[in-house]
């Protein structure tokens, strides 16, 4: 906690009850109170629409409310999957004394946090000041201008209401006190979004301070369970898909068994759906045994793509599988008529979390017909029993060329038991409740998914997953880009919220995945438009980073540059201008680029694992980088085999028509295919083989 906050904290401090971020959804009931919410289109916002409290959706006029009757506004952030955010609806904001409070004492606004993640991000960033961690549901109490004053996370209904009261009295009797500290907390928030441009890292492109930072990073491995090390593992795959790359790069053996390690364990284990297929979002334990359950489009989305990769370098079958698996969860629960993918899967129903996916002892004699012993073995049911469990949840403790010396059985037997034991299982989940759905559209989320399918296609070569990659794209273009701008999110054709950086920055980079996939140039000049997009709308005057947000509205600019399980706008939009630097020649924005990458440098030397993408594109400068160009009537067939080589640090690309990126001129000749391998623009003599391309690059 910084110190000059501490003194108006401690009045605070005794009254927080921590709680972590998890789910719930909207039901049908016969509701007497109806607020502002009513007419809003999120699953989460509708689910506070029938509160006693006066719920508004955030909008201009809160603020000026506030100032006319002199009430602070309480913001409460959560979104429509998480498991506190729907307790503290139930105990507390349908409480009829605890409302009458909040409507008489302050102005109350919901925040969907997946429809407004820069409100989210902004007052996430004053809560971890004020209190030194966050979490969802995000409550925080702000003066009548908008600065933050009070935060805490999930509150028990008593908790609430006593730290309401006191606030409300505190800020009545000492206002003088109360807008210094707001405005303490504001300036600091500011602070945080200023990167000084030193060049203490970039100015050293050396294997030597590059392994210094991997080594850093390293103590936070668990090299036993895979993951880093903690009580709750997320899947964090950025982290994946950088150390993949870079222990194929330098044939770090030792990179390449954790990576491999963690893999296996994310996929055998409780946070893997062994059934439906699909993984859940995090692990509350370390072994990855024991999720919870929601299940969100982007974390299924970007492990697609880690698993297309590890497959493409390991070729273990069993990545492949679990990569066919989540496609098919993808398209089977996510998917809309529209072939875009809706935002996530709830943890609960009939308010118990993971009530759909966990099976009981009964339920096992009457689905499980054919070797149940071996299914109670398999699936760990009877280690549960042994730890007191009624329900059980389904996952592996050790792989099946284990399992099957263990139980002196062949492999086929137990691939055939699996199918009729998902059948099976799939019967029970058809009968039971079906877990809500959050049906927003979220345009940032599906230009992840579209990278996926592309990712999955590359690895396998199924033509099925590149035409839903594309759908989706059209799909998208469609509904949700006009006038040459991005919206955020959709739902039933309705949205108000324009783009954020996210936004912008990975349909780019699903573009760019695109085109390296089909070679159709309408992709690559797509990606360029909305760069020059970017640059016009959330450029920022004094520093080299893009803010998250194009509006002004907010107290304090939004600049986000962590990797957290989501790559930020930032790190994705330089190694956009990074690649599309190289396919159209563009000096200024390799150099836009590398001076994001310099402001970098204090951040990525203090803590390299919540860098992995900035620490890719630093990658990029250290060892040798290589354009790939491939032109000819088989330059595709090329293209593919170039690509399952897993060539790390290159850009390969091909054209089998000719067309008019940069990086193709003078470059076609219609009767034979050749391959281009060129350093910093500086080409070799085009070769017609793989092998003589291999042989002109250094690894």
């Amino acid at each position: 906690m910084i110190p000059f906050l501490k003194s108006f904290v401690f009045y605070f401090f005794s009254l927080l009850l921590f709680g972590g971020c998890i789910d719930h959804a909207q039901q049908t009931k016969t509701f007497k109170h109806t607020n502002s919410l009513v007419g809003e289109t999120s699953p989460y916002l509708l689910k506070h629409a029938h509160n006693p409290v006066d719920w508004q959706p955030w909008n201009d006029s809160i603020f000026d409310q506030a100032k006319l009757e002199n009430k602070l506004i309480i913001i409460s952030i959560g979104y429509s999957s998480c498991h506190w955010c729907s307790v503290m609806e139930e105990e507390t904001f349908s409480d009829d004394s605890i409302a009458d409070f909040m409507n008489a004492n302050f102005v109350n606004v919901k925040v969907d946090r997946e429809e407004r993640p820069d409100i989210d991000q902004l007052y996430m960033t004053a809560l971890q000041l004020m209190n030194g961690s966050g979490g969802w549901p995000l409550n925080i109490i702000v003066l009548p201008n908008g600065q933050p004053l009070y935060g805490g996370t999930y509150h028990t209904k008593e908790n609430w209401l006593s730290s309401l009261k006191l606030i409300d009295s505190l800020y009545k009797k000492d206002p003088i006190n109360a807008n210094n500290y707001a405005r303490q907390v504001t300036a600091r928030i500011k602070e945080l979004n200023q990167y000084a441009i030193r060049n203490t890292l970039t100015s050293n492109y050396s294997p030597e301070v590059f392994n210094e930072l991997i080594s850093k990073w390293q103590v936070k491995w668990d090299f036993y369970n895979g993951g880093i090390q903690g009580s709750q593992k997320f899947m964090l795959p950025v982290n994946l898909n950088f150390l993949l790359d870079h222990g194929i790069l330098t044939k770090d053996q030792n990179i390449l068994d954790f990576v491999e390690l963690t893999l296996d364990q994310i996929m055998s284990k409780g946070v893997n759906d062994h059934i439906d297929g699909g993984f859940y979002r995090y692990s509350t334990d370390k072994h990855w045994i024991t999720p919870h359950f929601e299940k969100m489009l982007y974390d299924n989305a970007q492990m697609v793509s880690v698993y297309a990769k590890a497959y493409q370098y390991f070729r273990k079958p069993q990545y492949k599988d679990v990569l066919e698996q989540t496609l098919n969860f993808l398209t089977t629960k996510l998917k809309t008529q529209e072939d875009v993918f809706q935002s996530s899967i709830d943890a609960e129903t009939d308010g118990i979390e993971g009530l759909y996916y966990t099976i009981t002892d009964d339920q096992i004699k009457k689905y499980v017909t054919v070797r149940p012993d071996l299914f109670m073995d398999y699936f760990q049911i009877n280690n549960q029993k042994r730890n007191g469990s009624i329900r059980f949840h389904l996952y592996q403790d050790q792989p099946d060329s284990l399992f099957i010396v263990s139980h002196k059985m062949e492999l086929r037997k137990l691939t055939e038991l699996k199918d009729q034991w998902r059948q099976n299982i799939l019967k029970l989940r058809a009968q039971n409740e079906q877990p809500a759905k959050d049906d927003k559209i979220i345009i940032s989320w599906n230009a992840l998914t579209i990278e996926a399918f592309v990712d999955a296609y590359l690895a396998s070569k199924n033509q099925h997953y590149l035409q839903q990659a594309e759908s989706t794209f059209k799909t998208l273009m469609r509904t949700a880009y006009f006038n040459e701008d991005l919206i955020h999110s959709y739902k039933k054709n309705s949205s108000k919220i324009r783009g954020f950086l996210d936004d912008y920055s990975f349909m780019i980079a699903a573009c760019l995945k695109l085109y390296k996939a089909t070679g159709s140039q309408e992709y690559a000049v797509q990606a360029l438009h909305l760069t020059n997009r970017v640059n016009e709308i959330f450029s920022s005057a004094d520093s080299p980073f893009f803010k998250y947000s194009s509006s002004d509205e907010l107290i304090a600019p939004i600049i986000k540059t962590n990797d957290d399980v989501l790559p930020s706008g930032n790190s994705v939009m330089a190694h956009n201008l990074f690649i599309l630097s190289h396919l159209f020649y563009q000096d200024e924005f390799e150099h836009q680029a590398k001076k994001m990458l310099e402001g970098m440098n204090e951040h990525i030397i203090s803590e390299p694992g919540s860098y992995p993408l900035w620490l890719s594109l630093y990658q990029n400068h250290v060892y040798p980088y290589y354009d790939i160009a491939i032109s000819g009537e088989n330059s595709e067939n090329l293209s593919f085999e170039m690509i399952n080589l897993n060539i790390p640090n290159s850009l390969i690309v091909f054209n089998n028509t000719q067309n008019e990126v940069p990086i193709f001129e003078d470059r076609w000749q219609p009767k034979e295919t050749l391959i281009y391998i060129c350093e910093q623009r500086s080409c070799k003599f085009p070769v017609k083989t793989i092998s003589e391309a291999k042989s002109l690059m250094n690894f």
